[in-house]
């Protein structure tokens, strides 16, 4: 046996113990850190050959490891743009440099320049819907670029289709041609009247007056003016003629449906505005008094980001002052094989490691990817409780090591004494 090989296994032993409090001192001090994973040290023995009379003590290495798969709790905040995964998954995330990393730091908001950056720094990446519904490129970064809500800034949007759908009196009287709206004389005559709302090239809304006019059984006119144009007080005659007309054929075999043959939309361009065409295919004639089922338009008037939304699937709303919704993003998730394995870098990020296999990337809620919490973000896996108890276990441990050590020394001094 050799003493000094004894102190030696006494010092491989401290420093185990000095690692393993390491990792629990990093541990602690991270049990706040959104998205935060455990790190642990595991112990493996070194064995030095012996002989029948003779044991040659040994020493012990340590490694230490991550368990960045199991997921922390979800902590609910009152900021839109915080985010947090429910399941596999990591967000992209890119540095000052364009580098891009993995994360579960979901705690983004919105920096100078409006890109979304989490507490560390670290920009989210996503698709851009500038080109439509984006679609993952699933073996690479390619494609993806900082998520800037301030992208969406103010904006008018033309009308260029819609619906009307309502239901014309089958008793309604018929009304000569000379008296049709589509004449535009001061003596014309209607059957129903309504009117829409509709927006320009630059948002200003334009009313549009609709007459639906009985011009004999089954029969009904559709004439469209500009309301800008009507005669004060009267309306007939407009300052120019009808933007359209269209001619309505019903069947009563089909319980006052239109007609296989008939028109079912009426096209028109909006004075200022694009080209518009109304879809009329559920009007229908029955014994009943005028009545609009449904009437709707696209388009609207010049209206201000009020604020952000994102949906489980990813997708980042930029939402307007008068309550509509537009997609401008959708956020990638990617995920590997073997977690545990990714290199963690500073800032609570991983990079691809030999073990850990090829990065995929996706969107939330598909091919195994988590859904997207808003308004949270992933709390640290640390235990404290775990942990203190680690410190004490280890601290009994390195002392213990130390009390070796302490050992042969004394037994080197009784062997130096021995010459005296």
């Amino acid at each position: 046996m050799s003493l000094f090989g004894m102190m030696q296994s006494g010092v491989s032993g401290m420093n185990a113990q000095a690692n393993r409090l390491s990792t629990v001192a990093d541990n602690i001090q991270n049990s706040s850190t959104p998205g935060y994973k455990r790190a642990t040290t595991a112990f493996s023995s070194l064995i030095l050959p012996t002989t029948a009379g003779s044991y040659n003590s040994g020493a012990v290495k340590t490694s230490v490891q991550y368990d960045i798969s199991t997921s922390g709790s979800p902590e609910f905040t009152t900021s839109n743009t915080n985010l947090a995964i429910d399941g596999n998954g990591f967000f992209i995330v890119s540095d000052s440099n364009g580098s891009p990393f993995l994360t579960r730091n979901g705690a983004f908001s919105k920096d100078g320049d409006g890109n979304l950056v989490n507490s560390a720094g670290f920009t989210l990446m996503g698709y851009d819907y500038t080109g439509g519904a984006p679609a993952p490129v699933v073996n690479g970064f390619d494609g993806l670029v900082p998520v800037n809500v301030n992208s969406a800034g103010l904006t008018a949007t033309p009308s260029t289709n819609g619906l009307f759908y309502a239901n014309l009196n089958d008793a309604a009287t018929v009304v000569a041609a000379a008296d049709l709206p589509s004449a535009n004389a001061v003596t014309a005559e209607y059957s129903h009247k309504s009117s829409l709302v509709v927006y320009d090239t630059v948002g200003k809304e334009v009313l549009l007056d609709f007459y639906y006019t009985k011009t004999a059984d089954d029969n009904w006119e559709v004439a469209v003016y500009d309301r800008a144009a009507a005669t004060p007080g009267t309306g007939f005659p407009y300052g120019s003629g009808p933007l359209a007309t269209q001619n309505l054929v019903f069947d009563p075999a089909l319980n006052g449906a239109l007609a296989a043959a008939s028109p079912t939309s009426i096209a028109m361009t909006v004075p200022g505005g694009a080209a518009l065409t109304i879809d009329l295919k559920d009007m229908t004639q029955l014994n009943y008094e005028f009545t609009v089922d449904d009437a709707d338009v696209n388009g609207n008037a010049p209206s201000a980001v009020t604020d952000v939304e994102v949906a489980a699937d990813g997708t980042v709303y930029a939402k307007y002052e008068n309550g509509d919704l537009r997609p401008m993003y959708q956020v990638a998730l990617a995920t590997v094989p073997s977690p545990d394995n990714l290199i963690p870098l500073p800032g609570n990020v991983y990079a691809q490691g030999i073990d850990s296999g090829v990065i995929t990337t996706g969107f939330a809620g598909t091919g195994g990817f988590g859904g997207l919490i808003s308004n949270a973000v992933e709390g640290s896996n640390v235990d404290i409780a775990q942990e203190l108890t680690d410190m004490i276990a280890s601290q009994r441990s390195y002392t213990a090591n130390s009390k070796v050590f302490q050992t042969g020394s004394d037994l080197l001094d009784v062997l130096v004494n021995l010459k005296r």
